[in-house]
């Protein structure tokens, strides 16, 4: 695996790859890595591409300051990882890289999506992730993208925009590849974030799971099935939002329907997690 920390190493190595007649795609992520990670990786290497993960953990999507700072940073171990799964290229730039001095960077706009549930708890937080997503596009100009599920919004929101930059030729094609969520044994999604939850609060995290669990299992009546998903949850669990919602538009819906999510967000301690399923086809 070769290893580039400026957008020069990175350009380079994209010239030698295409070169070669590969074809590039990239996994954006923060950092700190687990097994959700490397399924993306490896769908990517299955598919044939050079691939290129990145790594930057992005201030500007994060509302609070404390919680930028106490995000995991692991890049030694990162890159291990990384090297052992056989991905390609690393790339580890600095804050200047991604937002250089004195230029001024397009700004994706979230829309009406962008304001509801996450946008609303964590105002500004979908614009600065659209804002580095975009600049890494521009950066490693890939034909395919991978991200996860669990991270749901973020993912309509990425498709939103490319498609729209697409339609009007700002962008080359990009496939935008979505992977289903990675789980642990009891069910709880794989998160950077796991590893500060407190070994008291465990058992509180993946209540979550089976929480969502329950409501898919109550029907397709949105009340009962958020009574259900309710009832599931461990009662230290803090939840900020519980709702059945259709998967496109992100409206609230009174009935389930094959492509819809149950999703949610709640806090156990200090961690606050997100997660969300799919309702099946009847």
């Amino acid at each position: 695996m070769e290893l580039a920390h400026s957008t020069a190493e990175l350009d380079a190595q994209l010239i030698a790859a295409r070169e070669q007649g590969r074809k590039v795609a990239l996994v954006p992520t923060m950092g700190a890595l687990h097994k959700g990670h490397l399924s993306l990786v490896q769908r990517a290497l299955a598919e044939g591409y050079f691939v290129v993960v990145s790594i930057f953990v992005n201030p500007k999507q994060f509302g609070d300051e404390a919680d930028f700072g106490d995000y995991p940073r692991t890049l030694g171990v990162d890159a291990r990882l990384l090297t052992d799964a056989g991905v390609d290229l690393l790339f580890a730039p600095g804050n200047s890289d991604i937002y250089p001095p004195g230029v001024e960077l397009k700004q994706p706009q979230a829309g009406e999506i962008g304001q509801k549930f996450e946008g609303e708890h964590r105002p500004g937080h979908f614009d600065g992730m659209l804002l580095v997503v975009n600049r890494l596009f521009d950066l490693v100009s890939p034909s395919a993208a991978y991200f996860g599920e669990k991270d749901f919004q973020q993912l309509v929101l990425v498709k939103n925009m490319v498609r729209q930059q697409i339609q009007s030729g700002e962008r080359e094609p990009l496939k935008i590849v979505s992977c289903e969520t990675v789980r642990d044994e009891e069910g709880l999604a794989l998160s950077s974030r796991n590893i500060r939850i407190k070994p008291e609060h465990l058992a509180a995290a993946r209540s979550i799971y089976r929480a969502l669990s329950a409501g898919l299992a109550a029907g397709s009546n949105r009340e009962r099935m958020l009574e259900a998903a309710k009832s599931e949850l461990d009662p230290i669990t803090r939840l900020d939002y519980l709702e059945l919602i259709d998967a496109e538009s992100f409206e609230v819906l009174a009935e389930a329907k094959p492509g819809a999510r149950l999703i949610i967000a709640a806090s156990v301690g200090e961690v606050r997690l997100i997660d969300n399923l799919v309702i099946g086809d009847a």
